[in-house]
């Protein structure tokens, strides 16, 4: 089926596009010709989307499900997904009081904060994305999607498997895949959080931050990210980010710290989280 997602402009197709690419998990996840297709599955059943611009204030859908009871729920994700209930010029009209962010806006006025289909995958590729870089954050997500994701039979190229569902992670020894016994362990556990409390990744719960630095291995740091990509907190900010301080430091010529960082995005509140957005896209020239 074909459904048009509207939004209230602006809106950075082109940078929310690169930043799916740059993390697209091998077997789950491509992005060709402007169009970003993956795998998902949902209630036990599979299917795949692809999704990409459209004429007018609108992304195309094109939504391969079996389940056509799942849709209202599928194309709730997908608009906290791809930022489409996002007021922009409200946000920015508060962030602009801030010259450097008045800057970056105008650099990518667009911008939104990607968000994730599922919140065990979220979870699971933040854990994974501790202290490397993202591209060997993705070879090691490929790799437990080939090694645990359920096959699936698709006529999309390159789409071969769905993400492991909870009840397989919670019982694999994820270390196998080339990683710290403690992060597998730390991965298990997240699954296994999720089995007892269906509810651990809900968006807009509000003591979501809480229970996610109870799980043994989360930080403040993974927490953050979490709330930022999945709970969909617009206030959410790892300060700590390696990026986002690299970010500052280039854009105010000095040198920064993650205390700095926290200090400074005080002026950004309550929507921190757009102004993190727009510190990582700095990193790369505007297209």
């Amino acid at each position: 089926m074909r459904v048009l997602l509207a939004y209230q402009p602006p809106y950075d197709w082109s940078a929310m596009l690169q930043f799916l690419s740059t993390r697209a998990v091998a077997g789950m996840e491509v992005v060709a010709d402007g169009v970003y297709s993956r795998s998902i599955g949902l209630n036990g059943v599979h299917g795949t989307f692809s999704i990409g611009s459209a004429q007018g204030d609108a992304l195309e859908l094109v939504l391969d499900f079996p389940d056509v009871s799942a849709v209202p729920e599928i194309l709730v994700r997908l608009r906290r997904m791809f930022d489409l209930d996002a007021d922009l010029p409200s946000i920015h009209r508060q962030l602009v009081l801030d010259p450097l962010m008045k800057r970056l806006i105008a650099q990518r006025p667009g911008l939104r904060v990607p968000g994730a289909w599922d919140g065990l995958e979220l979870a699971i590729r933040a854990v994974l994305g501790q202290q490397i870089t993202v591209s060997a954050a993705i070879r090691l997500a490929s790799k437990l999607v080939a090694q645990y994701g359920a096959p699936l039979q698709s006529p999309l190229a390159g789409l071969t498997h769905v993400f492991p569902e909870a009840s397989v992670l919670a019982k694999a020894d994820l270390a196998t895949l080339g990683m710290p016994k403690s992060r597998g362990r730390t991965l298990s556990g997240v699954a296994q959080a999720l089995l007892e409390d269906p509810l651990l990744f809900e968006p807009g719960r509000e003591d979501g931050v809480t229970r996610l630095l109870a799980l043994h291995g989360i930080g403040e740091w993974t927490a953050q990210y979490i709330a930022l990509r999945q709970l969909r907190e617009p206030d959410a900010f790892p300060s700590g980010d390696v990026g986002l301080i690299k970010a500052l430091a280039a854009l105010e010529s000095g040198p920064s710290t993650a205390r700095e960082l926290l200090l400074r995005a005080e002026a950004w509140r309550p929507h921190r989280g757009y102004a993190a957005q727009l510190l990582w896209t700095s990193l790369s020239r505007p297209d």
